[in-house]
């Protein structure tokens, strides 16, 4: 049996992560901004250099595995936007730094980062504001963000999950996280029935725009399922998944996009690519 730290794990899916590793016998450290083993707010930079040291903490200094399931969505609100952006890049990328080597400890750690199929389903998503958020700029971010008037949350959501996917992807194919033994992936849900999604459909125009977007299996998700796939990816099934993002989201990505992914590497890239295949070769032959 194995320790787990889970973000968000008061509520929604988080909260059914814990469920499933406490019934399978896991210890598990949860972190959330009540009622929580670790009670910190992910929207401070405070608050994240807590929750990560109260973690680290509680778990003795290893970690088997984590999931960061704390998150935000799009709502009105004057500080909407820029929360979005620090709980959902910094309250990941942050923890996730600061537990690297606690997970590097443990025998084949597995980590699961929740992303959204808002990826790859919201039009126009800026890129610069995608690139901030990357680089830890939430200031940058935020001034684009703030042209973008009452469409900003939206927009903010969306960038925030391109950036902690592109995050994910980037992370963990290195040497700090795959050559450390630890398999770093990102699971994208769509809409799943969670008391956030319960409170929007309460809301008879919210209800008619979320009822209209294509699901083509219909309905909802189950926080449970999504649960189910979190326990997969932190399995012994999952030591050969690396840096991928899964969607779980009843068919939605697949409708917007069917022929863009998977996708051949382009022409124009192939010195990229040489390059890359260059790099992978230098790191293998470097001492560990």
């Amino acid at each position: 049996m194995g320790t787990y730290a889970v973000t968000g794990s008061a509520s929604g899916m988080g909260a059914a992560v814990v469920e499933r590793l406490l019934a399978d016998g896991h210890r598990v450290v949860g972190v959330d901004v009540k009622q929580a083993d670790v009670t910190a707010d992910l929207s401070t930079p405070a608050g994240r250099r807590a929750a990560s040291a109260a973690v680290l903490e509680l778990a003795g200094g290893v970690l088997d595995g984590a999931v960061l399931a704390a998150g935000l969505g799009p709502a009105p609100g004057r500080d909407r936007a820029r929360l979005i952006a620090e709980v959902n890049v910094l309250g990941v990328v942050e923890l996730l730094d600061a537990w690297r080597p606690a997970l590097a400890k443990a025998d084949r750690a597995k980590v699961v980062v929740f992303s959204s199929n808002s990826t790859t389903t919201v039009p126009m998503v800026p890129r610069r504001v995608v690139r901030a958020l990357l680089e830890g700029d939430v200031e940058r971010a935020l001034g684009t963000l703030r042209l973008l008037g009452r469409a900003a949350p939206t927009f903010a959501y969306a960038a925030s999950k391109v950036a902690v996917s592109h995050w994910v992807r980037r992370q963990a194919v290195t040497r700090e996280w795959a050559g450390a033994g630890i398999r770093l992936n990102a699971l994208a849900p769509g809409a799943i029935m969670t008391p956030l999604l319960e409170q929007q459909l309460a809301t008879p125009a919210e209800a008619r725009r979320i009822r209209a977007f294509p699901v083509p299996i219909g309905g909802f998700g189950d926080a449970g399922q999504l649960a189910a796939w979190v326990v997969f990816m932190l399995s012994d099934a999952a030591d050969f998944l690396c840096g991928s993002v899964v969607f779980v989201d009843g068919g939605s990505d697949a409708w917007f996009r069917a022929t863009d992914w998977p996708r051949p590497v382009p022409a124009r890239r192939v010195g990229r690519y040489v390059s890359r295949m260059k790099e992978f070769r230098t790191l293998r032959r470097a001492p560990s």
